[in-house]
């Protein structure tokens, strides 16, 4: 029997910090830095409640970064440390994403815990863009979730590799061989076991290590005392057989170990743990631990695994984007030295407003900067100075005088965006590749309740919309109204309790609105001629050509094209008539609503010599847009969202009922251990209100989350209202009579 990691080897982590405040040197090279082998930067991902708050807190303390572990409700008046926010203590979910660093085993860990909720899905996009790994957190009740869907999509639109953790083994029901096979079916990976759980439910005992075929036991008080023994006896059978597994899925993605596989021989620990390490940074293949952060299992090993097989800053390509002297963008490699051979160039991925004023984050993927070090915007051009350092501990700052290339800082008082890219150089042009942002999918009208505090909104929403791209507010001169557009009813209503906490401005929402579209059905010819002479130069211009819908999974953007061939148009207008086009497109004439899903084709057109100009085409498109509008068929979309339901399966029949009342279309069911989950596509229109609904209904055991899946027709009788309330009976009845001929 051999005994690890004792509570006195975490007595030893502490010291090592210790240690590293008062001589960093220890922890260095001989450039005076952590050398880059030995640094891991990586988010811990997953669908809401899946325990990712909880894995980061049980990961600081087993490091020695804090002294004593809190839960996630702040049942003890504390909370957890990642969970800085207040309202993120009383809701018991994580709002935004919180940066550490930590020391395990001499490795450097910066670690970012995102949220779980749809609503803020742009913090776990900003966290991936900047990461080299991440930690796919999956409960081993509840499995592969609606958002563990959206994460996924995540992690591959920035290549980032993953380990997958099934959590909640202590949990009643909990299946982590049914959550592994959802990881290969639902998200399609290549996963197997690296580890297999001792016991389940109220009878976890501990893992067994199927690389190094070893058990490990977690003892003390707090999990601390991490014991290695011999695989029980009663599984070596099953033990045995999950390890070959693990080897066959290895051996179809890595040549080292497909070899040792076809003739017959077994990889050694050191060749399976080279094998795994390797797949998993090409992305071929996804290792699965197993544990519980809550009751103290399996997060030493899975500190091991972050180590051993998510990649380290220079195993990772990064590109920024430069303009060439013909003015293409072209990619340029980052280097990862960790000196400063190459300029300084960080991406601000993400802003928060602090005590000492703006706080952004950034990722350093180039270079070196120190305090009193001068810096540029590359968007702005602006210049500003580094006055303070600071790497972040949730909402605690530790001041550093240096960062060098892959690590993760705080620099304050810089006026930025989220998205700037900054160099040392102000002549050279360049940006890092920028992220993804969904566009929010609900509005909201919103005002201050007390007239006298305009002021003070006004610098709320400034602050807000600067810190989260998905949150925007705009005035809407058809309802004067000040609306508000999120991703969802909790993105609208945390910020509003924001407002109120945070600048002692309370507002009141209105009712929400859904982000409703028109589109065309069918395709329209148009030929169209603007002609105005009132003496002196006149206007002239005429296009012709033909305005078609795009397929349903394009329903969401427009498209010009310039099919032209001569010079009957000449080319210095076409992007008049372009700019014409998509101007139409930011209000239909049917309801008011954006035009999405329409491709115009410009197949010819006519000019004047003299009073052809740039307005004339402008004002030619769009009045080919009019006639459009008049001559064809035109209809409303509206988002459908991917809603996820689980509740006890005597409420079943009530559940798909109301889902039928609110028009769902039923795409799946599952159950498991007196537990269902159904999968259905509601529109977002008929959504609002459900979350009481279904509390109230299922005795409030019952829970759900949704995300936006795709923009669907909306059905007749929302539509006839939509237009109605927009222009009236009268021109419902018009528009019907339209659609019959």
């Amino acid at each position: 029997m051999i005994l690890i990691r004792t509570s006195a080897s975490l007595a030893r982590q502490k010291l090592s910090w210790q240690m590293f405040r008062q001589c960093p040197a220890c922890f260095s090279t001989s450039a005076g830095t952590t050398p880059l082998e030995r640094i891991r930067n990586i988010g811990i991902s997953a669908h809401i409640d899946s325990g990712k708050t909880t894995l980061t807190e049980r990961i600081l303390f087993y490091t020695g970064r804090i002294s004593e572990m809190h839960e996630v409700r702040g049942k003890d008046g504390v909370g957890a440390l990642m969970d800085s926010m207040e309202l993120e203590r009383q809701r018991g979910i994580t709002i935004q994403s919180a940066a550490t660093y930590t020391i395990w085993d001499g490795h450097n860990i910066n670690i970012i815990d995102t949220p779980g909720h749809v609503d803020f899905t742009v913090e776990v996009e900003r966290a991936l863009r900047v990461l080299d790994g991440a930690v796919l957190v999956l409960c081993a009740v509840g499995g592969v979730q609606s958002q563990t869907l959206t994460v996924n999509r995540q992690m591959k639109r920035y290549s980032v590799p993953c380990l997958a953790f099934i959590n909640k083994l202590d949990r009643m029901g909990a299946n982590p061989y049914r959550v592994l096979n959802q990881l290969r079916s639902k998200l399609h990976h290549n996963a197997a076991f690296v580890q297999l759980p001792i016991g389940l439910e109220s009878n976890v005992k501990g893992i067994i290590d199927l690389v190094d075929q070893k058990a490990v036991y977690f003892e003390g008080d707090f999990g601390t005392v991490v014991r290695e023994d011999e695989i029980p006896g009663d599984m070596r059978a099953e033990a045995e057989e999950h390890r070959m597994e693990l080897i066959e899925h290895l051996s179809n993605v890595d040549d080292v170990i497909g070899e040792m596989f076809l003739e017959e021989k077994t990889p050694t620990q050191a060749e399976l743990h080279a094998g795994i390490r390797r797949a998993c940074l090409q992305q071929t293949f996804t290792p699965v631990f197993v544990g519980t952060a809550l009751k103290n299992k399996g997060v030493q090993p899975l500190l091991d695994g972050v180590l051993r097989y998510l990649p380290n800053p220079s195993e990772v390509k990064n590109f920024a984007l430069q303009e060439n002297k013909k003015g293409e963008e072209e990619k340029v490699l980052m280097h990862t030295a960790r000196d400063k051979s190459h300029r300084f160039v960080a991406l601000a991925f993400k802003l928060e407003a602090g005590r000492f004023g703006q706080l952004t984050y950034m990722r350093v993927y180039q270079g070196s900067i120190k305090k009193g070090d001068n810096i540029f915007n590359s968007r702005t051009g602006k210049k500003v100075k580094v006055s303070r350092l600071v790497q972040m501990h949730s909402n605690n700052m530790e001041d550093v005088n240096e960062v060098y290339a892959g690590d993760i800082c705080a620099l304050f008082g810089i006026d930025c965006a989220s998205g700037d890219t900054f160099t040392s150089d102000a002549k050279w042009n360049l940006s890092m590749e920028s992220m993804y942002v969904p566009d929010p999918v609900i509005s909201m009208a919103i005002k201050p309740k007390n007239s006298k505090d305009m002021d003070t909104f006004g610098k709320a929403v400034n602050r807000f919309t600067r810190e989260d791209p998905t949150y925007r507010i705009y005035w809407d001169n058809d309802s004067k109204e000040t609306i508000a557009s999120g991703m969802g009813e909790l993105h609208l209503e945390i910020y509003a309790q924001r407002m109120a906490r945070e600048y002692g401005c309370e507002v009141e929402m209105g009712k929400p609105k859904v982000a409703f579209r028109e589109t065309v059905t069918s395709p329209i010819e148009f030929d169209y001629l603007h002609k105005k002479q009132s003496g002196g130069a006149g206007q002239f211009g005429r296009v012709i050509g033909i305005l078609e819908p795009l397929p349903p999974d394009e329903n969401t953007k427009n498209m010009f094209n310039d099919e032209t061939v001569g010079t009957n148009i000449p080319k210095t207008f076409i992007p008049a008539i372009e700019k014409g086009f998509r101007e139409s497109c930011e209000k239909g004439m049917l309801a008011g609503y954006k035009v999405k899903g329409v491709k115009f084709r410009l197949q010819d057109g006519a000019s004047h010599m003299v009073d052809s100009n740039e307005i004339s085409f402008i004002l030619a498109a769009q009045g080919a847009m009019k006639q459009a509008f008049v001559k064809g068929l035109w209809i409303i979309i509206e988002p459908v969202m991917s809603v996820e339901i689980t509740a006890p399966e005597e409420f079943q029949g009530t559940v798909t009922g109301h889902v039928n009342k609110r028009h769902g279309i039923i795409t799946g069911t599952d159950s498991n251990f007196g537990w269902f989950t159904v999968y259905c596509e509601v529109p977002l229109n008929d959504m609002f209100g459900y979350a009481t609904e279904l509390r109230s209904a299922t005795q409030g055991k019952g829970e759900f989350s949704m995300e936006y899946s795709s923009y669907a027709p909306a059905r007749s009788d929302v539509m006839e209202q939509i237009i109605n309330e927009f222009q009236g009976p009268t021109v419902v009845e018009a528009t019907k009579k339209r659609g019959r001929r």
